[in-house]
């Protein structure tokens, strides 16, 4: 092995080190009471030597956000499979994949989706890509389910991803902080969920949302922001 590999090596070694103590610390203290220093005594490391690595707390979240949405992506992928002539089943495999990386990796999904001190992630958005491939398959698969006649017409798949998205987060909330009574299933509730909301889209819900433009806009469906069931 040659002095820069082991060199990249160590570095790499370090980087991990420093990523897991401080998604420790955020899941266990919260983001907002944890500092560089906290890392850096988890670690043994002096708070120069991560700075070294990192530019600051935000960055050291950013690449955990990161290492969390490529982690998402592989269990949605895992759960939807190859695409099929079903493309409703196919929209319901990508959110029950979104469900079970809640249950998989419940720290990266309470830091991801929860913490409410965390930065932004639209702070940092273009350097997302593999979110915004996401997003793009999700709108790209509920348009092809529009397209087969699944959905309304003017459904904007955009707003109906959004809604799908709050309404998962919900019940994975729920199971993971263990408030449901000893008998009650909560892969049964976000089931009941999920199927209501999509009866509720094939319905023709009115749905007033208006999403973003970092909501998926590039993946070829209508317009971002443009209002659903406008009169």
């Amino acid at each position: 092995m040659g002095i820069r590999e082991r060199q990249d090596r160590e570095r790499q070694a370090v980087t991990s080190s420093i990523l897991d103590a401080a998604r420790d610390l955020f899941i266990a203290e919260g983001y907002r009471n944890v500092s560089i220093r906290k890392i850096a005594e988890r670690i043994e490391y002096s708070p120069a030597a991560i700075y070294s690595y990192f530019a600051g707390k935000d960055d050291i979240f950013f690449a955990l956000a990161e290492e969390g949405f490529r982690l998402l992506d592989d269990q949605i992928r895992q759960t939807v499979g190859s695409q099929t002539d079903d493309p409703m089943a196919d929209v319901r495999r990508g959110w029950w994949g979104f469900y079970e990386f809640s249950k998989q990796q419940p720290e990266f999904f309470s830091l991801m989706f929860v913490d409410r001190s965390v930065p932004k992630i639209t702070e940092q958005w273009e350097g997302f890509e593999i979110l915004q491939d996401m997003l793009g398959r999700a709108v790209a698969a509920l348009q092809r389910a529009t397209d087969a006649g699944h959905f309304p017409k003017d459904m904007n798949p955009h707003v109906a991803m959004h809604v799908l998205w709050g309404t998962l987060v919900g019940p994975s909330v729920i199971g993971n902080c263990n408030r449901l009574g000893p008998n009650e299933d909560a892969d049964a509730l976000a089931r009941d969920v999920l199927e209501t909301t999509l009866a509720g889209l094939q319905a023709g819900v009115s749905l007033t949302f208006i999403p973003g433009e970092c909501a998926g806009d590039h993946a070829g469906a209508r317009p971002v922001g443009a209002r659903n069931h406008e009169s």
